[in-house]
């Protein structure tokens, strides 16, 4: 990289054509243009900036809301240096050229490029993901909507259950468990409950290899006597609940294998030191592995949503990008703290529930949440802190290679 840009262009993206204008070193406008987005548009723009820089890409900067996609990564390929604001920010910088509101693509990319080449601090630098983490990220957040479209599945058949069939829920909280929807197949209503005989309840409970239910009792517990319901109730209830269960087992089955996917898939993330992954970001992953608190889809989520602050150990980012580090607004005696809502939510969620599982199972960090409560913190409140120590913790392992020691840790303040 350069020590400085020779050219600064800013990009305004549309799903459908790009607005560029490039500026020289002294700020005046060398060019302006509209590009269809597309393969033939963006060769014609890497042409064009090649062309402008006289064949010194590195010094070409280029600022951009989006910080990821075919846009960024065209650049990159071409040997541009590409940096990335957030939009918020480049709504507050439209207001250097105009305080009337006006707003158009145009002027935004000529926002964009001066606030490069006037505020670089401002910007962040991109570079290209490795192939592993783009896995890694597409499997994490693919889970996320999985369990997310599972748990709507589950809420509607609970629902429809609820209507005609409650002594049916009382035996299973999981609904999406694979023995309670074969259960619901064999006796769908009360009254195929009520003609139901124990050896197919038996059959049933050894196909799932289930020890923990004894026929003749979830028998009894069927044939109990059913709530009263209108006539039409239970056809309609049950030609519901067929149309979801195939569509929850093909989701419990994705759900699956995608979630088999993410251990091999955090694995083959490469190491910032050591590009062959042998002894770097492997050993990453059994640290980040070894905090309290951290499953299968914590430590995924912190890998793919935040690869490079990770590699660079920089708990300043993490602790930003994942929303536990606090908003202060002060303005002469008057200081307010809040919750910080511009991050990644991802992350954020992530986050919540690593320091929720520490505090579940690590007594350390349920005496800190303790003492945090007693000091009138909300649950939420508290366990931002706890993640925000929590992200400390990890890039101190980090940067000294060593997994969580529970001996090292210092005992909780009074």
């Amino acid at each position: 990289m350069t020590e400085c840009g020779q050219w600064f262009v800013g990009i305004d993206w549309g799903t459908q054509e790009l607005r560029v204008c490039a500026l020289d070193a002294a700020g005046a406008v060398v060019g302006r243009r509209s590009v269809r987005y597309g393969g033939a548009g963006l060769t014609e723009l890497g042409s064009w900036l090649e062309t402008l820089a006289g064949g010194a890409m590195a010094a070409v900067w280029i600022a951009i809301e989006v910080p990821r996609g075919a846009v960024v990564e065209t650049l990159l390929e071409r040997g541009c240096t590409v940096f990335a604001i957030n939009p918020k920010q480049v709504d507050r910088l439209r207001d250097h050229f105009t305080v009337a509101g006006a707003k158009d693509d145009a002027r935004d990319a000529a926002v964009l490029a001066t606030a490069l080449r006037a505020i670089p601090h401002a910007f962040r630098r991109l570079t290209v993901d490795d192939p592993a983490v783009i896995e890694l990220r597409e499997h994490a957040r693919l889970a996320a909507e999985l369990t997310a479209e599972r748990t709507r599945l589950v809420n509607r058949l609970r629902a429809q259950l609820h209507r005609y069939y409650p002594q049916l829920l009382a035996l299973e909280a999981e609904l999406a468990a694979p023995w309670f929807l074969d259960l619901w197949t064999l006796a769908p209503t009360p009254a195929d409950a009520a003609r139901l005989r124990p050896q197919r309840l038996a059959q049933l409970f050894k196909r799932h290899r289930l020890r923990r239910f004894d026929a003749a009792a979830v028998l009894q517990q069927l044939q109990a006597p059913s709530i009263t319901v209108a006539p039409g109730t239970i056809p309609a209830a049950t030609m519901h609940i067929r149309s979801l269960i195939p569509r929850l087992r093909l989701v419990q089955e994705q759900l699956k294998a995608c979630c088999a996917r993410l251990d091999a898939c955090c694995d083959a993330v490469p190491s910032s030191e050591d590009p062959s992954g042998q002894d770097g970001e492997q050993r990453d992953v059994t640290i980040l592995r070894s905090l309290p608190g951290a499953g299968q889809i914590v430590v995924a989520t912190l890998l793919a949503e935040a690869p490079q602050a990770l590699r660079q150990r920089d708990y300043h980012t993490l602790r930003l990008e994942g929303g536990v580090g606090p908003v202060t607004k002060q303005s002469g005696k008057t200081r307010v703290v809040l919750r910080r809502h511009a991050c990644n939510h991802r992350l954020l969620n992530a986050l919540h529930f690593l320091a929720a599982g520490a505090v579940q199972w690590d007594p350390h960090w349920r005496a800190a949440y303790a003492k945090l409560r007693d000091r009138g913190h909300s649950r939420a409140r508290a366990l931002r802190t706890i993640a925000d120590r929590l992200l400390s913790v990890l890039c101190a392992m980090l940067r000294t290679r060593r997994p969580y020691d529970p001996a090292r840790r210092r005992p909780v303040a009074a």
